[in-house]
């Protein structure tokens, strides 16, 4: 049972994590009212908060419940997928710390082009995780 459990909460975390990604990036443009900045405040917390419940139940399923540690270890997707998470993780702390900073002054914010650009890379990223995560439990990058 806490097999289905873990598995359930990673599955949930990727689609809240992923759902949160897809909202910052319809939300976010180069000017935004006061309240679109409280909403992508939410959202932000919503995107970290739901990636640290990804990797708790990640590193759940690599050390208690998953397949032995060694097939996730010995595999170059795996490092491939893990890789493209911690550089997720490193581009979503700029607009973070954007979003803990600013305190509004006007009614509308000026939101840097850079912030864009990193949520926009984030999103192109997350899209290859999946496919990394298919070919891994195909067994492929094993010997």
């Amino acid at each position: 049972m806490l097999d289905i459990l873990v598995r359930y909460a990673h599955f949930i975390g990727i689609i809240v994590f992923s759902s949160a990604l897809v909202a910052q990036h319809v939300l976010l443009k180069p000017e935004i009212t006061v309240a679109q900045f409280k909403q992508l405040k939410i959202i932000d917390r919503v995107y970290g908060i739901s990636a640290i419940v990804v990797l708790i139940a990640g590193i759940a399923l690599l050390l208690w419940v998953g397949k032995p540690a060694e097939f996730y270890s010995k595999n170059p997707v795996f490092h491939i997928k893990m890789t493209l998470f911690v550089l997720m993780a490193l581009a979503s702390i700029a607009p973070t710390v954007f979003f803990i900073k600013h305190k509004p002054q006007q009614d509308v914010i000026q939101v840097p082009k850079y912030l864009i650009h990193i949520v926009r890379f984030e999103s192109l990223l997350l899209v290859f995780m999946p496919l990394a995560a298919v070919f891994m439990a195909a067994g492929y990058g094993l010997a």
